[in-house]
């Protein structure tokens, strides 16, 4: 049979049941005086669009774009399926229900290309959730809240910018440069291992003359092993070196700087006693009151520059120094 038009004024019902048994109502839809009008049922497949594209029988609704041939003009349709609620009221996260704890579902989706506009927010509760992206853009915040662990290569092209404090339980690798504020007073992450250095680049080593006592230093960076003292000297022409850089300085290598206070005193070294006194004239014979660094390399000689490819390959003894992003994570 074909006709043109058919208009059912309250419910349509496509069931098989067997012959001369009535069909069984659809108690969703109500019956009699309350059933629900402009209601439809189907107890086999619906297949919306175009037979070409599904040969096979393949799920309970199966729909496409209409054929270009056979139906030009609902093929003028530029979506395939178009979702929209009825404003007011507003949207709720029930207005598209996908499975529900009574009959979970499985998704797959093959896409080319995918647009997600949230008016308001987007939250997803999963145990487990597994991304598979050549290429990732976010634009905009992001919060974190609760754990994240990352498998697999994770590589940045291009700037990062952080607010705030970041802390890393595990292995942190990067391949290229970490470039940190000038001012080295952050975190500083070492390369090789993902060990977090608290707020200054120090030294911890055991005390070079004192029995049960360790030393620590805060270091200059420079193309040798430099440490320091500085002050003030006033009435006096003695500057008296710590007694623990005998055994951690090259006595030689210390030199001394002066700034004259108040007026030209015509400053100069007369001597360094032992590594230990710093005398000190003044050429007018004036009253000594100055401003002073003192500055000593430690013991063993370290070359600045070597051919290679990684400090491995420096010619000198590697034990003596912790070299950042290669061996702060040596134990």
């Amino acid at each position: 049979m074909e006709v043109s038009d058919i208009h059912i004024g309250k419910q349509l019902q496509c069931s098989y049941s067997p012959q001369g048994l009535a069909p069984v109502p659809v108690a969703a839809y109500l019956t009699g005086a309350a059933a629900i009008p402009g209601t439809g049922y189907f107890n086999g497949s619906v297949l919306v669009g175009s037979s070409a594209l599904f040969p096979l029988h393949t799920a309970a609704l199966q729909i496409t774009r209409p054929d270009p041939i056979t139906n030009p003009l609902a093929f003028k349709a530029p979506s395939i399926v178009h979702i929209r609620g009825l404003p007011p009221p507003a949207s709720t996260p029930i207005d598209v229900i996908i499975g529900d704890p009574a009959g979970p579902v499985g998704m797959t989706m093959a896409t080319t290309i995918v647009l997600e506009i949230n008016a308001v927010s987007k939250k997803t509760l999963s145990p487990l959730e597994i991304d598979i992206i050549a290429l990732m853009k976010k634009v905009g915040v992001k919060v974190d809240t609760g754990a994240k662990a990352e498998t697999g290569a994770k590589s940045f092209a291009g700037a990062e910018a952080r607010a705030g404090a970041k802390a890393h339980a595990g292995v942190t690798v990067t391949s290229g440069s970490n470039i940190t504020a000038a001012n080295a007073t952050a975190l500083v992450v070492s390369d090789a291992g993902g060990n977090v250095l608290a707020t200054k680049k120090t030294f911890d080593i055991k005390h070079p003359n004192k029995e049960g006592w360790r030393l620590r230093h805060a270091c200059v960076e420079g193309p040798e092993a430099a440490v320091y003292v500085r002050g003030k000297l006033l009435n006096s022409n003695v500057i008296t070196l710590p007694d623990y850089w005998d055994g951690l300085v090259d006595k030689e290598s210390i030199t001394v700087n002066l700034t004259q206070i108040g007026h030209s005193q015509d400053l100069f070294i007369e001597k360094v006693e032992w590594g230990k006194k710093v005398i000190i004239k003044s050429g007018n014979g004036t009253t000594i009151n100055c401003y002073y660094q003192v500055w000593a390399d430690r013991l063993g000689k370290m070359i600045v520059e070597y051919p290679g490819i990684t400090p491995d390959d420096d010619p000198g003894d590697n034990s003596e120094y912790s070299i950042a992003g290669c061996t702060y994570d040596k134990k």
